[in-house]
This record gives structure tokens, C-alpha cells and sequence, in this order.
């Protein structure tokens, strides 16, 4: 994607102004994401250096660069190391995928979110169990192959466990659905890496897994459902432990 021709630093920091002393990564995160969707910014522009921003918004360069950091899990900007942060779309292009609530992620907010999380991965259990095909299947088997032989490798685990997810939410057909799913998913990421201590943990999270796959392939929706909420109870219990950690 390349960078937009011309110059816009001058215009982004007129355009952001000052916040107020003490003001929070979100706040921060907040108030660039009002700019990159208010339509006057193109897909591809560079943004100023983090100092810059950092020094029009008033506020010390780690802020600037965690807000950054979580608009780029939304898929907000694109970060490049050696090269600078971009926009990665237009205003249309990025408001679908811009929950304002979902930025401020302090304990009530986390706790809800895992609520949210919680009742769209049961409804997406649900609709994969009468919707997925014999390739959804097939892919939710592997991922599960993959969870069962990772659990002494808790980074390659997380992905694994992702993946299902993933698969299985594919499976659902629905995809604004899955849109919705994938921006909560992305603002609990940062516990979700982490939630996952141990072997005993692990393996907890494949037998639920398991669980939700056997009702998934037997195409019975109830416990499809069922399972995953089963499933989301525990999963919610370590995150919400790991938030407050």
C-alpha cells in the first residue's frame, strides 16, 4: 500500500489539537481513530512520526505508540517498522470495524466484552452445526489436531486454538457475524495470549474443544451450543483473571 504523495503531517496535528494532562491510552486511541474516520484522510496516508503526535496531543510517546498499537489490532493503521504507520483504509472502509466502546478496555468494560465474546461464539456454534460443510469439518479436525499436539508449546496452542475459532466461525455463514466476532476477539487479545498457563489448562481447553466439534459434526445444533457455552464459561474465568492480573 503505498503512501499517500503528499505531506499530511501539518494537517493531522492542526487537526488533532492537545488532550488534557494524565489522559488515557484510550483516550488517546479514541481521539486518533475520530480523525482517520472522519472521511478526510486517504487509504495509504502516513502518519507523523510518534513524537510528533505525541507532542501535539500532549502526551508522552509510550501513550502514542500503545494507541497505535491497538488500532492496529482493530486494522485501523498499519505499522512498519523502519518505515512509519499508515492508514490502512478510507472512512467506509474502517467504520465497520471501529466499535467505540470496544477502546476502553478497564475492568467493567473487559468483563463485558467477555459477556459479548461469550453469547457470539455460542450462537456461531449453533449456526455451524446446521451450516458447515464436510470442509468445515475436516479443518475444525485439524485445528484440534493441532491444539492436542502443541500443548507443550502454549504460543503454537493459542494459535491452534484460534484457528478453531476461526474454522469454526467460517462454518457459521454468517458474516457480519464473524466481522462482529473478530473485533471483540481482537480487543481481548492481549489477555487471550496469555490465559492459557499450563499443560493442565491446555489440555481442559482440547477436551471442550472436542466437545463442541463432536456436536458440530453430528449436526445437532442444541449441543453444539451447549458446549461452547460450557466452554466460553472457562475461557472467560481465565481471561477475566488474567485482566485483573
Amino acid at each position: 500500500m503505498p503512501a499517500f504523495p503528499d505531506d499530511r503531517s501539518a494537517e493531522i496535528t492542526a487537526a488533532l489539537g492537545a488532550l488534557p494532562a494524565g489522559t488515557p491510552v484510550s483516550e488517546v486511541a479514541r481521539r486518533l481513530m475520530d480523525l482517520f474516520t472522519g472521511g478526510s484522510l486517504d487509504a495509504g496516508t502516513r502518519l507523523p512520526p510518534e513524537r510528533q503526535l505525541a507532542a501535539t496531543l500532549g502526551v508522552g510517546r509510550s501513550a502514542v505508540r500503545e494507541a497505535l498499537a491497538a488500532l492496529e489490532i482493530l486494522g485501523i493503521v498499519d505499522v512498519r517498522p523502519g518505515s512509519g504507520t499508515y492508514l490502512r483504509g478510507t472512512a467506509s472502509d474502517l467504520l465497520p470495524q471501529t466499535l467505540r466502546w470496544g477502546l476502553l478496555i478497564g475492568k467493567k468494560n473487559t468483563e463485558e466484552l467477555l459477556e459479548l465474546r461469550s453469547g457470539l461464539e455460542i450462537y456461531v456454534a449453533r449456526l455451524a452445526a446446521g451450516r458447515a460443510t464436510d470442509g468445515d469439518i475436516a479443518e475444525l479436525a485439524a485445528s484440534l489436531r493441532r491444539m492436542s499436539a502443541s500443548v507443550a508449546d502454549l504460543k503454537a496452542f493459542a494459535h491452534a486454538d484460534a484457528e478453531f475459532h476461526n474454522a469454526l466461525a467460517a462454518a457459521a455463514g454468517n458474516d457480519t457475524l464473524v466481522d462482529m466476532l473478530h473485533v471483540v476477539r481482537s480487543l481481548l487479545q492481549v489477555y487471550a495470549d496469555r490465559a492459557v498457563h499450563d499443560e493442565a489448562a491446555a489440555r481442559l481447553a482440547i477436551d471442550e474443544h472436542e466437545t463442541v466439534f463432536r456436536a458440530v459434526e453430528s449436526r445437532d445444533a442444541d449441543a453444539a451450543a451447549s458446549a461452547m457455552a460450557v466452554h466460553m464459561a472457562t475461557a472467560s474465568a481465565r481471561l477475566s483473571s488474567e485482566s485483573a492480573a
